[in-house]
């Protein structure tokens, strides 16, 4: 029932005001544009106090307007510098926010004065249809960033405008998977999928991987870089529910340290200079053979692993291709082994892009494991994994996580198994679907996956390794003055503007054997993106070279 109509004016005029006051205390910097881009909003988190406040206006929006389901908000910028911050939005899937309402997020930014954010808020209240009256209900969580407390605080005043109508939970510091897990665990009402808190989710996490190890641990131990951010909480919380079964050792846990987050450390530092973080090297951890290491990036949505050869020293890289190719492989092993005939048969498949390297694709498609390119960004990989029974995707920079879609979970459950093997097999496989996580990339859920991996197949990392041969490849990130001229199609792997640029990177790319290379522009940064492949480190690196520096003559000349 709605209110009457006296009573909603008069409520309708407090919230406006409230709002108002909010726009007054935190107004839109000038000459600044926001887009909400792959990862939300991100920018110097100087910039973004009035951002922070106008996202919490379409939370409440978005969830008046789902009559009350849970929506997340995450205060992070990931594997960006330190000064850097960012927010986005979580639907109540656990999901990324709906794409129809991405506009809206970078409608409400954009407003350059409280009149015009009045003015758009309420057109977004007619044009949505929503239903001010219904309630609504958020969770948020920030990482570890000096700047999160302040833009917290602006993310607060604008849930306050709208009164006592707003449920909100602060889940405090903590990573970007656990707070899609509890976004989804909140809107599940069966209570089936885990407790709506960081304990349920370790709690979930540790007693599938418990079920998964069995009595093949203790296992052999495990570096883990950090990348002094807020990952060194979840590990550490993680580690005191299977800490006999895995030895961890955590790396780069300096979070209250000023300028170390990602700073020579990480993920995108580990895959960007295919190297090991100074740290790690200097320390000489993975000097004994058969040691392995991983590295989280900032909010612990990514990981990376290596090693060093056993016989070289050389650096080895075991990235989210590597990662996506094991567990594709080893989940259609499953399959076979469960046993499930004629329409309870599960697909298993692969999604890249065009980050992937080439021999990846290759090694899977030769083997009949079926692989889709999307373009970069995890709602197209989510949403083209979910075409599959079980739909693997891992972006190469370690983004990744493995779909099991609700046919298959129900098929699993249902099914008679015909021996021992079909029914450990169907075990394993609904004891998988509960470790991952299956909301968002999680480097903690995806790190015990490749570990009880690993335990199954009884490998080293070089085993894991030995699979297929990586193309050399090389990723170069390259500013520009305007990234938006640069736009690509055919799952970013073309470029269609500027015009005629791609022709001369086709050029480029047939003078080196088995050459390869794409530009994009960064969703996240004011910069573009150049991949480069070929059948030789040094082709790989000219090739990379040569398609920068036409990037930059172009560039120059828009």
């Amino acid at each position: 029932m709605s209110a009457e109509p006296g009573k909603a004016a008069h409520e309708h005029a407090v919230l406006l005001n409230a709002i108002a006051d909010g726009a007054n205390e935190y107004p839109k910097p000038e000459h600044v544009n926001y887009t909400y881009g792959t990862a939300g909003f991100r920018t110097l988190a100087t910039k973004l106090p009035s951002v922070l406040f106008r996202v919490a206006l379409l939370a409440v929006l978005r969830s008046k307007r789902l009559e009350g389901a849970t929506i997340g908000v995450m205060v992070t910028a990931s594997h960006n510098p330190e000064p850097d911050n960012g927010v986005k939005l979580v639907d109540p899937s656990g999901e990324m926010l709906d794409p129809n309402w991405e506009n809206h997020a970078t409608a409400l930014a954009n407003c350059p004065t409280t009149e015009s954010l009045i003015s758009t808020f309420t057109t977004l209240v007619t044009h949505l249809r929503v239903d001010l009256h219904q309630p609504a209900s958020i969770v948020y969580a920030r990482d570890t960033r000096p700047s999160g407390p302040d833009l917290i605080q602006a993310l607060e005043a604008g849930f306050k405008a709208f009164g006592a109508s707003v449920k909100i939970v602060d889940v405090g510091v903590t990573t970007t998977p656990i707070l899609h897990y509890v976004v989804k665990a909140t809107n599940d009402k069966s209570g089936s999928y885990g407790k709506p808190t960081v304990e349920g989710y370790m709690e979930k996490t540790a007693t599938a991987f418990k079920t998964l190890i069995g009595s093949k641990g203790p296992l052999a131990p495990l570096y883990v870089d950090c990348a002094n951010g807020v990952g060194a909480n979840a590990l550490t919380e993680i580690t005191k529910h299977i800490g006999d079964i895995i030895p961890i050792h955590p790396i780069n846990t300096a979070t209250t340290t000023p300028g170390a987050l990602n700073s020579q450390c990480g993920a995108d530092f580990v895959k960007t200079k295919q190297a090991l973080p100074p740290s790690v090297q200097s320390a000489g951890y993975l000097s004994k053979p058969g040691t392995r290491g991983c590295s989280y990036d900032g909010d612990a949505d990514r990981i990376v692993y290596y090693y060093l050869h056993e016989t070289k020293g050389t650096f080895r890289l075991l990235d989210g291709d590597k990662i996506a190719v094991m567990v594709a492989m080893f989940f259609g092993d499953l399959v076979a082994k469960a046993k499930l005939e004629g329409d309870n048969k599960l697909k298993v498949g692969v999604v890249q892009t065009a980050y992937a390297n080439g021999s990846s694709t290759k090694y899977l498609t030769s083997r009949n494991i079926p692989v889709t390119c999307v373009s970069t960004g995890v709602k197209h990989l989510h949403h083209a994994a979910q075409r599959y029974d079980i739909g693997v995707y891992f972006e190469a920079n370690g983004h990744g996580t493995v779909l099991f879609s609700p046919q298959a979970l129900q098929t699993l459950r249902d099914a008679q198994p015909t021996s021992p093997d079909s029914a450990n097999a169907i075990k394993h496989l609904l004891a998988f679907s509960d470790l991952i996580n299956q909301a968002v990339g999680d480097a903690v859920s995806d790190m015990l996956l490749v570990e009880a991996v690993l335990a199954h197949k009884g490998w080293r990392a070089s085993d894991w390794d030995a699979g297929y041969e990586d193309l050399p490849n090389r990723l170069v990130k390259v500013e520009v003055p305007d990234r938006s001229i640069f736009v690509a199609t055919d799952a970013e792997r073309k470029l269609v503007h500027p015009v005629g640029l791609q022709a001369e990177i086709d050029k480029a790319m047939a003078k080196v054997e088995m050459g390869r290379s794409f530009v994009r522009p960064s969703g996240t940064e004011d910069c573009v993106r150049v991949y480069a492949e070929a059948n030789s480190q040094v082709e790989a690196e000219t090739l990379a070279k040569t398609v920068v520096d036409l990037v930059e003559q172009s560039s120059q000349m828009s």
